[in-house]
């Protein structure tokens, strides 16, 4: 772990410091609190919610569907569902170190925090209409019996033929009617870095993209061979003056959560010193 900073300078220092190759791509997550947050996505912290994933799914596009209409994609959704704080496969992280300083410092204000700092390869990162992404991401959509008869013993071609993985094509082949069933076994157990359309201000606002996690995929804490791992400690004490140093850089509740509620919380606690 790196030596922990006290000061927003302090991250920018370590964030030009960073060694990394011409094919990485650096990006950030912010803990509150070191010893609570794990690297797994929402959805990993019950095991109900697991169990539940496809209920989840339908359940708020039934409840909601009016917000989901500009959504062409499985991915898109479970996107706007993670912003509606609906458990999901996908775990947020950024492009910004200051936002991800931030989400470090404004809560669990007695906790040392961390900016967690992950460095990807350019060529494994994809985009919103990436065909693993669609493959994994309607993992969401598949009943947990069909995810449990999933056979990852058999070759590629009768993979594709057995019942849940024609099932899952199916769901993949509602947003893109050409795709071939050829899902490769692995692809479907990996952690993929994906970026996303920015239409939601929320994902815009805070240089947003996601790692997806495939089935029964895990992060270690200390990376994989994809996605290396490092860490820089935010001292509990020094999180306010971080949070007072990150709101002179227009860095804020108001700038980070772009709703009219949120912008006028702020404004009102700003003038009630």
């Amino acid at each position: 772990m790196s030596k922990g900073i006290t000061s927003t300078e302090g991250l920018i220092r370590k964030v030009f410091a960073l060694a990394h190759g011409p094919d990485d791509v650096v990006f950030y997550r912010g803990h509150s609190n070191r010893d609570k947050y794990k690297l797994e996505p929402s959805l990993y912290r019950l095991a109900q919610h697991v169990n539940s994933e496809h209920l989840l799914f339908r359940e708020l596009l039934i409840a909601n569907p009016a917000d989901f209409s500009d959504d062409t994609t499985t991915f898109e959704k479970l996107v706007r569902m993670q912003h509606y704080s609906m458990p999901t496969r996908l775990f947020d992280i950024t492009s910004n170190p200051l936002m991800a300083l931030y989400f470090a410092c404004k809560s669990s204000p007695d906790k040392t925090g961390e900016v967690i700092i992950l460095k990807i390869q350019r060529d494994e990162i994809k985009f919103f209409d990436s065909d693993t992404a669609s493959c994994i991401a309607n993992l969401a959509r598949l009943p947990k019996n069909d995810k449990d008869a999933i056979d990852f013993t058999l070759d590629q071609i009768a993979f594709n033929e057995s019942l849940p993985i024609t099932r899952l094509l199916h769901f993949v082949r509602e947003e893109k009617p050409y795709f071939l069933g050829k899902i490769s076994p692995p692809d479907l157990t990996r952690i993929v870095c994906v970026k996303g359309r920015m239409t939601n201000n929320r994902i815009s606002s805070q240089s947003g993209a996601f790692l997806l996690f495939g089935l029964d995929a895990t992060l270690p804490e200390a990376g994989n061979a994809d996605i290396s791992i490092d860490r820089i400690s935010i001292k509990a004490s020094e999180k306010v003056k971080i949070i007072r140093e990150l709101d002179g850089l227009n860095i804020n509740e108001s700038t980070v959560f772009p709703y009219i509620e949120n912008s006028a919380k702020y404004i009102a606690k700003k003038y009630e010193s």
